[in-house]
């Protein structure tokens, strides 16, 4: 394999991107091609621009999704200089758009927005209540006036920047959110290397996926390097780091399954429940038990997180194992789930299949795969947060979205996962 042609979704069509060459490694380039020559087709499934004269392309279905680097685009939007840097298993083809810079809204637009979404919030089930008289005008401009904030040693523009406006959740609030679950966050996210969701502009602009911070930043403290062909990764060690990165507009924070100086080891495997459409919350609730008792037959411990979106992850904290003998291993469980009921369960990525039924995520089993950190937030609407519980409390939840920045402190007294850094398990040599 010399390259792969690449192409976004527009309005509904695919638009060719240009062409990645560079990247790989034989092992790389030749999986990718045993990948993609199953699926061959004769013609391609896009409009070619009119400059475009190879003719030794083997065109395949657009169902692969990979992610590049890349230094711009020509006046034609085709990639400059774009460097592969690997698959990306958790994202389906449909949603790859080209990323486009949201504009930020005026700092009117935003207080009206918070404003109305705070007031829609606070109003349901209450008694109108009597108006207040309006504050001065000297007032009024003082505290629309805010343009900074500090949040420990970090300081933060346009603190007032609405993230989330169907809650109203600003900058400030994701900082102090932050703040006020680190000392639980900490042990699941310092020295683990990073993947990040930026929105910029909030839920409601334009988002995009980060694993590298880039090359022209060489003086941040969340460049780290690492023992590995490969680009230095994004990864915090304080309290300080995370509100930098909601400062730079991160909504989602995801951690792989290694950590910095031991990335050829997984240390914590994880299963994704992801239900299809028909599927009850209790049938997933129900999964994850299911995925439970096979690991207590093993004598293996495990802890249950609410993704923050529609499933649940179980997550196996290992002493360490290679990324092959982990993905064997998650596959097995997952393929051994679905063979058993395949009613209920699917081992493959397959949409199609998935209706009425739970897809069993073995594939953030890798070593590039991430997965959403605890305790991070998701950028989804109600400003969800992906939140860790007790096999117990798993059973008193209502949704993958219970919990979110506004009320999880008000419900967690303590950590649930407390004790998961003390377990050292190894897994079964069969």
């Amino acid at each position: 394999m010399g390259a792969l042609t690449v192409a976004v979704h527009d309005n509904g069509e695919l638009r060719y991107a240009g062409r990645v060459g560079t990247g790989y490694t034989r092992k790389t380039a030749r999986e990718l091609w045993q990948r993609l020559k199953s699926l061959k087709i004769d013609k391609p499934p896009l409009t070619l621009p009119e400059d475009e004269r190879r003719k030794d392309v083997i065109w395949v279905k657009p169902q692969v999704v990979i992610e590049a680097e890349y230094r711009g685009v020509t006046h034609g939007n085709v990639l400059r200089q774009a460097s592969f840097k690997g698959l990306r298993e958790d994202k389906p083809a449909r949603e790859v758009v080209r990323e486009v810079p949201a504009a930020p809204a005026t700092m009117t637009q935003r207080q009206a927005v918070r404003k109305s979404a705070r007031t829609m919030a606070k109003s349901r089930n209450k008694a109108p209540v009597k108006p207040q008289p309006a504050k001065p005008a000297a007032a009024r401009a003082k505290a629309s006036a805010r343009s900074a904030a500090d949040v420990g040693n970090v300081h933060l523009t346009h603190p007032d920047r609405v993230y989330w406006v169907d809650v109203g959740v600003t900058k400030e609030d994701l900082a102090e959110y932050y703040v006020s679950v680190w000392d639980w966050m900490a042990p699941h996210v310092v020295d683990r290397p990073l993947a990040l969701v930026r929105c910029p502009g909030g839920t409601k602009g334009q988002c995009f996926f980060q694993k590298h911070i880039a090359d022209n930043v060489k003086d941040s403290a969340l460049r780290h390097s690492v023992d590995a062909k490969e680009h230095d990764v994004i990864a915090v060690e304080k309290l300080d780091d995370v509100v930098t990165l909601v400062q730079s507009g991160t909504l989602e924070i995801h951690t792989r399954g290694s950590r910095l100086q031991k990335l050829e080891f997984c240390d914590r495997i994880v299963f994704d429940l992801d239900p299809g459409d028909g599927v009850s919350w209790k049938e997933i609730v129900a999964a994850a038990r299911e995925v439970r008792e096979r690991l207590e037959a093993m004598k293996l411990e495990s802890f249950a997180k609410l993704s923050g979106g529609k499933g649940i992850h179980v997550v196996l904290p290992i002493a360490g194992a290679d990324w092959d003998t982990t993905k064997n291993f998650s596959q097995k469980i997952a393929l051994g789930m679905a063979a058993d009921s395949p009613q209920r369960y699917v081992g493959k990525m397959t949409k199609a299949l998935r209706k009425g039924k739970i897809f069993i995520d073995y594939l953030r089993n890798t070593r590039e795969a991430t997965s959403v950190a605890p305790y991070s937030t998701r950028a989804r609407p109600g400003a969800a947060v992906s939140a860790p519980l007790s096999w117990e409390g798993l059973g008193r939840t209502t949704s993958a979205a219970d919990f979110t920045v506004l009320n999880l402190k008000k419900q967690f007294r303590n950590d649930p996962w407390a004790d998961i850094g003390k377990v050292r398990q190894k897994l079964p040599d069969k």
